[in-house]
């Protein structure tokens, strides 16, 4: 069970007692009318052959109170590989007993699209997980049938019918009024996980506290207690305005953008599950361009430049004292993880720790130097209130483009 304690400036809803799932079906399915929910699933081609998505499909099977399921495709270009999704998905139903739309990113017909944008001076980025979100989003606001998005990776190994109920439920339930919901979970199986949170953004943000005094913004980003999560729900008004990072800053991005949309009042963290397991990454330590060691450097350029925007001024100097406090927090968190750990009988290897946060701090000085070469680096996906501004049928061109691929 877990503690009840609120703590930062956004409200959490914690997992007390048994799960309650009847409870919480039951409810999403009598509100399914008025705020009737959208789930987005960012996924590769290759995530076909890993133990996460099958899991997901064969829960969401028995899931009855989803208005619309859209899985956004990130793979090859290969037709195959899209039947082969198709296929995959069989027998998974809306509460309309429609089939998942697939939307098939690398196809022709999106690429098209995509070229088009670009033509007009909105970039949509790089393929990634971004662009496949923002994409998807975009098929929700085009149908308008849904009122509620949620969305979640597809390499989760543990996935249960509980985490999507719990996920959907804060913002679908309209006397709770929240807008927006961040997932978080535990990390921890005979080691603890979650390096990139544990030894680097909580770390920094602290840091940059430290060194800067109370911020409103950093004390919104350090109430989250997973802010890397992949799983959160808003509002489709919400999804409409936001703009969205198409680099491994999607997480921290998204909450910034939150942040200036929307009241913390109307945006809450939840407990989804005890624990939680995926596909880890690789720490990468002698590759700034892979695995962990990329993350944290798109990670800490989100964080400088969305700083920047409020006015705070970063130079090298600036930069140099904000690494050194960093690396000193850091070193701080392993001291009080190893005794987590040895409380409860777990692995704990130091070195492997430390190698981690001399990585991360190399590549919180690399994003440093980024910034100071280019305060405006890649710009964001533009949100989709730009895009139909600038073309108007954009919406409808999406929903036929990907009705035809379906064909």
């Amino acid at each position: 069970m877990s503690d009840f304690h609120q703590t930062g400036v956004i409200t959490t809803l914690h997992r007390l007692g048994p799960p309650g799932l009847a409870r919480l079906e039951d409810e999403l399915l009598a509100q399914s009318r008025a705020r009737p929910i959208a789930l987005v699933l960012p996924c590769l081609t290759s995530e076909m052959n890993g133990p996460g998505l099958k899991g997901i499909v064969e829960v969401l099977r028995g899931v009855r109170y989803l208005r619309e399921i859209v899985v956004s495709i990130s793979g090859s270009g290969d037709r195959g590989e899209y039947e082969a999704m198709r296929a995959y998905f069989d027998g998974v139903r809306t509460l309309n007993d429609e089939a998942p739309v697939l939307l098939w990113n690398s196809g022709s017909r999106v690429q098209a699209l995509f070229r088009r944008l670009r033509e007009e001076g909105l970039d949509p980025g790089q393929n990634g997980k971004g662009r496949s979100t923002w994409l998807a989003y975009g098929y929700v606001l085009a149908t308008d049938a849904s009122r509620v998005i949620a969305v979640h990776d597809c390499d989760i190994r543990d996935y249960q019918r509980e985490l999507l109920a719990r996920l959907c439920y804060p913002v679908a339930i309209p006397n709770l009024n929240y807008e927006f919901a961040k997932g978080y979970y535990g990390r921890v199986t005979h080691r603890l996980y979650g390096r990139v949170t544990r030894l680097f953004v909580t770390p920094l943000l602290r840091a940059m506290k430290a060194v800067l005094g109370g911020l409103p913004l950093l004390d919104y980003l350090d109430s989250f207690r997973y802010p890397l999560a992949g799983e959160c729900s808003m509002t489709t008004d919400l999804a409409r305005i936001n703009r969205i990072p198409g680099d491994w800053g999607l997480e921290v991005g998204m909450l910034v953008e939150v942040y200036r949309n929307c009241s913390p009042k109307r945006i809450c963290q939840v407990e989804l599950t005890e624990n939680y397991d995926h596909k880890h990454q690789e720490l990468s330590e002698g590759d700034a361009t892979r695995g962990l060691h990329r993350m944290v450097v798109d990670i800490a350029s989100s964080l400088i430049r969305n700083l920047a925007s409020y006015g705070v001024e970063f130079d090298a100097g600036f930069l140099n004292t904000l690494t050194a406090a960093y690396l000193r927090m850091a070193q701080d968190a392993i001291a009080s993880y190893s005794g987590d750990a040895a409380l409860n009988g777990l692995d704990f290897d130091r070195h492997e720790e430390e190698l981690a946060v001399e990585t991360f701090t190399r590549g919180l000085s690399a994003a440093g130097l980024g910034f100071v070469r280019d305060p405006m680096g890649a710009p964001q996906i533009p949100n989709w209130n730009r895009v139909t501004s600038a073309l108007p049928s954009f919406l409808d061109e999406l929903q036929e483009a990907v009705a035809a691929d379906a064909v």
